[in-house]
């Protein structure tokens, strides 16, 4: 399978647990109980299919775009789609339907349930991929959510997209924050710049994360 990092990228999700579907043969990746992904095994225990939940109209439209994507196997194929683990679509884009089939089935809970799987799951990580910690905001816990639960998707990133840092080093580069990169601080981070700081002060902001990352 291409997609090796599909394991650890699942199980680094609040609240996330797998087990083995032994009937099926298929490891099953679940939220409160409720499975959002599976990796099919074939014959031989080799991946044969990764299977997600997404939007009918978006499954539909991307199942027309590319041949590695079928109607759910084995599932009900008006909401779930599978996909050729060998196949070519791309990974940033494999993570993002991966996070937005972990949504959709999260999100059929209450929000009285939604917080008793997270809590259950552990304290929320309030430490940004960035090193931002996002406790210190006073939009957190108001009109954000934070980094980590929001997939990126603050209140200052471009509407429905991720932070620009966000996207780069989970998105595409399937890395847990940017504390690893040999590039940090990147072009990136100085081009997302608070407007309210000055500059001396978003350099000290700039050094305070990356020491906040390196103690992670």
């Amino acid at each position: 399978m291409r997609y090796t990092w599909i394991d650890e990228y699942l199980l680094s999700k609040e609240g996330v647990t797998k087990d083995l579907q032994k009937d099926w043969n298929w490891i099953r990746y679940q939220i409160g109980g409720k499975m959002f992904a599976a990796v099919c095994l074939g014959e031989n225990d080799e991946p044969y299919y990764i299977t997600l939940k997404l939007e009918p109209l978006e499954g539909d439209f991307l199942r027309q775009q590319y041949e590695d994507i079928i109607p759910g196997y084995y599932m009900n194929k008006t909401h779930w789609n599978s996909i050729n683990p060998d196949g070519e679509v791309p990974d940033d884009l494999l993570m993002d339907l991966l996070d937005k089939s972990y949504q959709l089935v999260l999100g059929g809970f209450s929000k009285k349930k939604q917080r008793e799987i997270l809590e259950v799951a552990g304290p929320v990580n309030i430490i940004s991929c960035c090193g931002t910690d996002c406790s210190k905001c006073g939009c957190f816990g108001n009109m954000c959510e934070g980094c980590n639960a929001s997939l990126g998707k603050v209140f200052h990133a471009p509407a429905g997209q991720a932070c620009p840092i966000y996207e780069c080093s989970i998105n595409q580069k399937g890395m847990k924050g940017c504390g690893k990169c040999e590039h940090v601080p990147c072009e990136i981070w100085r081009k997302t710049k608070d407007p309210a700081f000055t500059e001396e002060e978003f350099e000290r902001n700039i050094q305070e994360r990356v020491n906040r990352l390196k103690k992670g």
